[in-house]
């Protein structure tokens, strides 16, 4: 099989108050797992099956839907659970910051436009912070399982920062609350991992 689940890096629970275990344990194990279960299935017998998911991303275009929406899945939620983590929050620090103050102001500014995309994402979809073709940061939202790699994304860029805003991220600990979730999404950031895929 071309495609594993990767192993979450922390305890289903490390990341509580803030996302509960519950929430966790079902989303890595259940949704996460069948996100690439299903897309090994779609690419079997392809070329995909030699590439790369940012390759495959890059060029969704080409495959049929099941590709780009359990694809889009598998990639979406692999970056999704390294860029949080225990013992994280606070504040971004050295180029990334300085990317963040160039960009929008001020961390506080780029806080409240990243909420703001996840809250006014009709239905489900991420909200993210990209590094553009230009090395600029940018804010954007994506439906479904589709990101900014994708060569049919509205707005393009390598994502360093998701938020999955679909109900199952969310649902049993905020209810419909997601704009509380993206709040408290803010304590549990891992900014030595989101300073490494800006740098890279």
């Amino acid at each position: 099989m071309a495609f594993t689940l990767p192993n979450l890096p922390y305890d289903f629970k490390a990341l509580e108050p803030h996302i509960d275990a519950r929430t966790m344990e079902i989303h890595h194990g259940k949704h996460h797992n069948g996100y690439v279960t299903n897309l090994n299935k779609a690419i079997e017998g392809t070329d995909a099956e030699k590439l790369s998911i940012e390759d495959i991303c890059k060029h969704i275009s080409k495959y049929p839907v099941a590709v780009r929406n359990n694809g889009g899945g598998h990639y979406n939620h692999s970056l999704f659970w390294t860029v949080m983590g225990p013992k994280a929050g606070g504040n971004p620090s050295g180029a990334l910051a300085d990317a963040i103050n160039a960009a929008f102001g001020s961390f506080d500014e780029m806080k409240t436009k990243f909420n703001a995309a996840a809250a006014t994402r009709f239905g489900s979809g991420w909200a993210w912070l990209i590094k553009d073709a230009s090395g600029k940061l940018a804010i954007t939202s994506t439906p479904n399982q589709d990101n900014p790699l994708m060569d049919i994304a509205e707005v393009k860029g390598t994502p360093i920062l998701g938020l999955d805003v679909w109900e199952h991220a969310y649902y049993l600990h905020y209810q419909n609350r997601r704009p509380d979730y993206a709040t408290a999404f803010w304590n549990v950031v891992n900014w030595t991992e989101v300073a490494k895929r800006f740098g890279a």
